[in-house]
């Protein structure tokens, strides 16, 4: 659905050359500096699950967005939609988790509003985080930058933020605990460009996971093709999604993304992952030459399979 409003709605309207790259975030030039920008808003329900709330995936989801473009997070906006009644305690709770992950990010939030609706309007809470980086580097990190070739690294497993948020939402007792994967991931893409790597492509898998965010990066004259079997999905993660019904490829995450590369700089790219705290990154992937802009998916069983969009999303409000 969100993807069909951007196509029919938001990009015939707001037509440009920077929306029209479809990316996690605005590349643009002021004065000679490189700064990417980007907007978010955050409808999680509940307010608070195992690994996170609504204020720390507002900050983290927004300085994801701007770490995918290859830029260095500075500054932060925050608006709150608050409903009528809500207590003071959940805001404090709420806004001390943000200044904790803004603290752990390296990001300051410099300006902000609120705003208050009718009980029973705004299910509680409602935030928008917008956010400003610079790019300190020559690279052009983008979809279209994508060659046929290209390898697609995993920084880690998948799943564990939806699951935790299913969890708390319909207050399920696994037997292992499970907790949102939430959490800046600026960190490692710089150790990759400290490294010398040049990713062609960056992006983190939010909702829709790894399945949807390879299909939309496919580009119209090439393909991906996936190895299930190098997916990294915990035991307990899988075994929630069973119980569920869900796909895991398309569960939501908040501290994962995949690295698209050039070939040559595989090794390099995941020695630099692993040791910079990804000890499960992988490649899972890569980008084949003279395709229609399908996914193809290696299962466990041996045959292959075409990924595409869900119809729809397997769990609403999960971010």
């Amino acid at each position: 659905m969100t993807r069909r409003l951007i196509e029919r709605v938001f990009a015939p309207a707001f037509n440009n050359p920077m929306l029209a790259q479809l990316h996690d975030g605005a590349v643009f030039d002021v004065g000679g500096v490189r700064l990417a920008f980007t907007t978010d808003s955050y409808v999680v329900k509940p307010l608070f699950f195992p690994g996170g709330d609504i204020g720390s995936l507002a900050v983290n989801g927004t300085v994801n967005d701007l770490a995918m473009c290859g830029a260095r997070p500075l500054h932060l906006t925050a608006g709150f939609i608050l409903e009528e009644g809500l207590p003071i305690e959940t805001l404090h709770r709420v806004t001390e988790s943000m200044a904790d992950a803004a603290r752990e990010a390296g990001v300051l939030v410099v300006s902000g509003d609120t705003k208050v609706v009718e009980r029973g309007r705004g299910d509680g809470l409602y935030v928008n985080t917008a956010g400003v980086g610079v790019i300190e580097h020559n690279l052009t990190i983008a979809p279209d930058q994508i060659q046929p070739g290209d390898v697609v690294i995993l920084s880690g497993d998948i799943g564990r933020h939806g699951v935790a948020v299913l969890a708390a939402r319909g207050e399920l007792a696994f037997e292992i605990p499970i907790e949102s994967d939430c959490a800046p991931l600026w960190r490692y893409v710089e150790s990759l460009l400290n490294a010398g790597v040049e990713p062609h492509c960056l992006r983190d898998l939010t909702r829709g996971g790894l399945a949807t965010a390879i299909v939309e990066l496919c580009g119209k004259t090439f393909d991906f093709r996936v190895i299930e079997s190098a997916v990294s999905i915990a035991e307990e993660v899988r075994g929630a999604c069973e119980l569920l019904g869900m796909d895991p490829l398309y569960v939501a995450n908040e501290g994962r993304f995949i690295a698209i590369i050039p070939p040559h700089q595989c090794e390099l790219a995941l020695a630099t992952l692993k040791q910079s705290g990804c000890p499960s990154a992988a490649v899972i992937g890569e980008a084949v030459g003279d395709g229609q802009g399908r996914v193809w998916l290696q299962t466990l069983m041996g045959i292959e399979r075409t990924l595409e969009m869900l119809s729809g999303e397997q769990a609403p409000r999960i971010c």
